[in-house]
């Protein structure tokens, strides 16, 4: 069987939308007292990972991410499970020290050795990172999953939140999207060779550049665009900041625009599209069907998302320059106006 086979979602397209998450959250015993002095970051801003002072300037950075296979070759799958979750801490400005890998394994359907595979390409990985795959914990489930909880250090001086972008910060995306449509495409095989080639490694690209963008004092925020899109975590800074955002549709990197176009055509759409789109409607302009496909498009260890002041907008495109990443600038960050709407796309 084919690992794609086992699951209505592949990669982070199989994430719990975000007003489903709210209410879950909403629901989860969170008090008005509840009070953690060690805790610089918490979920309160939807920040990518959690932060706890070390007591001498650094924090733990923690976080856990997996998901279901978004391709079909188990070694493939478990980089890219493994490149996804360090990204996280990549985003708060942190290093990675070490990881735990998390498998759900459904072990009268598919052999063993298959699932040591996935942890060979994830264990691949971490090397790669300079961290090891320490241990980790399994479980026997119909459905696979895989993914890591990775630890993290981070300079105080160098963390990034969603709570701290400014108005004038101007917007970059180091990783073009389209990558949870040709997940679909994949899955329905009707995907080309140079589809899943383009997806692989762009998947497979570490956001490593992450801490040395950190290290820019205009650099005021940054996330990584993953489940719920552009759309959904471009929001998601701007509502913790206060202010927002200005999109350039005609400058936001894509793969192949007229091969989007196509499978835009054939309702080539993850079903967690339409859940982000509805998440974020209330308080976006307008968007067509095709915006819509590609600013809410669930992206698997896509790229990260920077908010730069003016002053320090010339060195950020140098770093992304550097490390052969994209560097346009798509847009910008602007004072809160309530007769406007949060998120306002420009073509």
């Amino acid at each position: 069987m084919k690992l794609t086979e086992f699951n209505p979602g592949s990669g982070c397209g199989c994430k719990l939308g975000p007003e489903a998450l709210q209410g879950i959250l909403g629901a989860s015993g969170i008090r008005a007292d509840d009070f953690w002095p060690l805790l610089w970051v918490g979920h309160e801003h939807s920040d990518d990972a959690a932060v706890i002072d070390l007591g001498d300037g650094r924090g733990l950075v923690q976080t856990v991410d997996f998901f279901t296979p978004i391709v079909d070759e188990p070694y493939d799958f478990g980089r890219i499970a493994a490149t996804n979750a360090l990204s996280d801490v990549y985003a708060m400005g942190g290093r990675p020290i070490s990881a735990l890998a998390l498998l759900a394994w459904p072990i009268e359907r598919l052999p063993a050795a298959l699932a040591g595979r996935v942890i060979e390409g994830a264990r691949d990985v971490c090397r790669a990172a300079g961290i090891p795959l320490a241990g980790g914990h399994s479980i026997d489930i119909p459905e696979p999953l895989f993914g890591l909880s990775v630890s993290g250090l981070v300079d105080k001086a160098a963390l990034k939140t969603n709570s701290n972008a400014r108005a004038g910060d101007l917007l970059f995306l180091t990783k073009p999207l389209g990558l949870g449509m040709l997940a679909t495409a994949t899955k329905r095989a009707t995907a080309s060779d140079s589809d899943r080639a383009w997806a692989l490694k762009t998947m497979l690209r570490l956001n490593d550049v992450g801490p040395k963008l950190a290290e820019l004092p205009g650099l005021h925020s940054m996330t990584d665009v993953t489940g719920f899109g552009l759309a959904g975590h471009l929001l998601e800074v701007a509502k913790a900041s206060g202010l927002r955002a200005e999109l350039d549709q005609s400058a936001i990197p894509t793969y192949d625009i007229a091969r989007l176009r196509e499978l835009y055509g054939q309702f080539c759409l993850p079903n967690l599209t339409t859940t982000n789109y509805r998440a974020v409607q209330a308080e976006s302009s307008p968007m067509d069907g095709f915006a819509m496909s590609v600013l809410c498009d669930p992206q698997t260890s896509g790229g990260l998302l920077l908010f730069v002041g003016p002053e320090d907008a010339d060195a950020a495109v140098e770093i992304l320059k550097s490390e052969g990443l994209e560097h346009a600038c798509i847009g910008r960050m602007a004072n809160y106006d309530k007769d406007q709407p949060r998120l306002t796309i420009v073509s």
